[in-house]
C-alpha cells in the first residue's frame, strides 16, 4: 500500500487570512446575550426603571403635579430631621464599619486558638440567620428600662447587688427630735445605749406604696440581757396616736439597716430589721453605745438605665448592629485568615516576634485586601440602616436615632405623602453610594488581573 499526504485542493493565496464567516460572528454575539437577556430584562425592571424614575419624581412636587426642580434638594439641608439624619449616618459611618471590622478580627484569630471553634462559630454567625426587623424586637425588649423586663437591666441590677446594698426606703424623716440626721448619713438615736437598753426609732414622711409587703404591724421588743433591741416604724397611724410611741396599726419596717457604733461613731455591728421592725444586737460590750439607722436603708434601688432614650438610642442601635454583624466579618477575615502561609508565621516566630508583633506587624498587612472587603461592605451597609431605627426606638427617641433611610421611609409612605421630597432624599443616599461602588469595582477588577 501507497500512502499520500493530504492534498488541499484550493490553497490561499500568500499573504492571505481566511475570514470567518459573518453567521458564525453573529452566533458567538447572539448565545451569550440569550442567556443574559433574562436577567438584564429582569434588572431593569427592578434596579434601572425604578432608579431613573425615582430621580425624575424628586424634580417634581410631593404631589407629582408640578415642575419644580432643584427645590426638594435644597428642603435637603432645610429639615431639622433630615440634617439630624445626616449627622446620624455619618456616625455609622465613622464608627460602625470600623468596629464591626476589629470585632470580626478578634473573634476569627481567637476562634483558630480555640477548642470549641465550631460552636464559637455557631454562636456568632447565628443572629445572621435573623431578619434585622425580628433582631430589632429582640434588642428592644432586652433594652426595657424595667429590670424585671429588660435582660440588660437585669444583668446590671444582679452585678450591682454584689457591691452595693439596695436600700428599702428612698426617702424619710425623724418622727421626734431623737433621731438626728439625713438619708444620705442615716439617722442616729441621740440618747447612749447599754446592754438591756431598748431603742424606739420612728420615722415619718414615708410614702405608703414605699413600705414593703411583708411588713406587719410593729411591736416594741422586750430588753435584752447583755444585748441591745429597739424597733424600725412607721410612726404614723390614720387613726392618730402618740409620736414617737409603737401605736396599734403603724407599720414596721422590714429589712432596714440598723448599726450599732461607737463613741466616735465608727459602726460595730449591722443588723437588718424583721417583718415587724424589730432588731436586735446579742452580747454588745459594755459602754456608751450608739444606734442608727443606716444610709443604706435608703439607697435607692435600681432602677435601670434608660437605653431607648434620647442620649443612648442610637448607640443602643449601633450595638445590636454590631451584634449581628459579627458573624459576617468574622467568617471572611477567618476565610482570609486561613489562606495566609503558615511558613511566614513560622518565620515570625523563629525570628523571635511576640504574638502581638505578628498579629500586628505579619497578620494584618496580610489581612489587608480581606480587610477592605469587611470595611467597604458594612459602609454600604450602614448607609441604609433602617430596619434596627424603626425596630427599636421608641416613638419619643425615634427622631434621635433616625436615618435617612428612615426619613426616606418615613417622608413618603407613614402617611405623610411627601413623595418629592422622599424621592430626593433617595437619590441623596445613592449619590452616597456611589463613591464606595466603584471603590468595590476596582477592587474586584484589581483581584481579577
Amino acid at each position: 500500500m501507497t500512502s499520500a499526504a493530504p492534498r488541499v485542493e484550493f490553497p490561499h493565496e500568500p499573504g492571505t487570512v481566511p475570514q470567518p464567516h459573518r453567521g458564525a460572528a453573529w452566533r458567538g454575539l447572539l448565545i451569550p446575550l440569550g442567556f443574559l437577556a433574562p436577567a438584564l430584562l429582569l434588572l431593569g425592571i427592578w434596579m434601572v426603571y425604578p432608579t431613573i424614575a425615582t430621580m425624575w419624581r424628586s424634580l417634581f412636587s410631593d404631589r407629582g403635579d408640578a415642575f419644580v426642580g432643584i427645590e426638594n434638594y435644597k428642603r435637603l439641608f432645610t429639615d431639622d430631621l433630615i440634617f439630624e439624619s445626616i449627622k446620624n449616618n455619618a456616625l455609622w459611618v465613622l464608627i460602625i464599619p470600623a468596629a464591626v471590622t476589629a470585632v470580626g478580627l478578634v473573634f476569627a484569630v481567637l476562634v483558630e486558638r480555640v477548642r470549641w471553634s465550631v460552636a464559637f462559630k455557631i454562636a456568632v454567625f447565628m443572629p445572621l440567620a435573623v431578619s434585622l426587623f425580628a433582631v430589632g424586637v429582640i434588642w428592644r425588649i432586652m433594652y426595657q428600662q424595667d429590670p424585671e423586663r429588660g435582660a440588660i437591666n437585669a444583668a446590671f441590677a444582679g452585678a450591682r447587688g454584689f457591691v452595693a446594698e439596695e436600700g428599702v426606703l428612698s426617702r424619710a424623716q425623724p418622727s421626734t427630735e431623737m433621731l438626728q440626721g439625713s438619708p444620705a448619713q442615716g439617722f442616729t438615736f441621740r440618747r447612749a445605749v447599754a446592754p438591756g437598753a431598748v431603742a424606739p426609732l420612728g420615722l415619718t414622711a414615708i410614702r405608703a406604696p414605699e413600705i414593703p409587703e411583708e411588713a406587719k404591724d410593729a411591736v416594741l421588743p422586750g430588753p435584752l440581757e447583755n444585748g441591745i433591741t429597739g424597733v424600725v416604724w412607721r410612726d404614723f397611724s390614720p387613726r392618730g396616736g402618740t409620736t414617737g410611741k409603737v401605736d396599734p396599726g403603724e407599720l414596721g419596717i422590714p429589712g432596714a439597716t440598723v448599726e450599732l457604733r461607737d463613741e466616735r461613731g465608727k459602726k460595730l455591728d449591722s443588723t437588718r430589721t424583721a417583718e415587724d421592725g424589730t432588731f436586735a444586737f446579742a452580747e454588745v460590750p459594755e459602754g456608751a453605745t450608739a444606734v442608727a439607722v443606716g444610709q443604706g436603708t435608703f439607697a435607692a434601688p435600681f432602677k435601670g438605665v434608660n437605653w431607648l432614650g434620647d442620649k443612648l438610642i442610637t448607640p443602643a442601635i449601633m450595638f445590636s448592629y454590631i451584634w449581628v454583624t459579627a458573624g459576617f466579618a468574622m467568617v471572611i477575615i477567618g476565610a482570609g485568615l486561613a489562606a495566609i502561609p503558615r511558613d511566614v508565621l513560622e518565620a515570625a516566630r523563629t525570628d523571635g516576634g511576640t504574638e502581638w508583633q505578628i498579629f500586628r506587624r505579619v497578620t494584618v498587612p496580610l489581612l489587608a485586601p480581606v480587610l477592605t472587603v469587611v470595611f467597604v461592605t458594612q459602609i454600604i451597609g450602614v448607609l441604609k440602616i433602617f430596619d434596627l431605627v424603626l425596630a427599636i426606638a421608641p416613638g419619643s427617641s425615634v427622631d434621635d436615632a433616625s436615618t435617612l433611610a428612615y426619613v426616606m421611609w418615613q417622608r413618603s409612605f407613614s402617611g405623610q405623602n411627601l413623595f418629592g421630597l422622599g424621592a430626593a432624599i433617595s437619590t441623596f443616599l445613592l449619590l452616597l453610594f456611589i463613591p464606595f461602588l466603584i471603590v468595590n469595582i476596582r477592587r474586584f477588577r484589581a483581584d481579577t488581573k
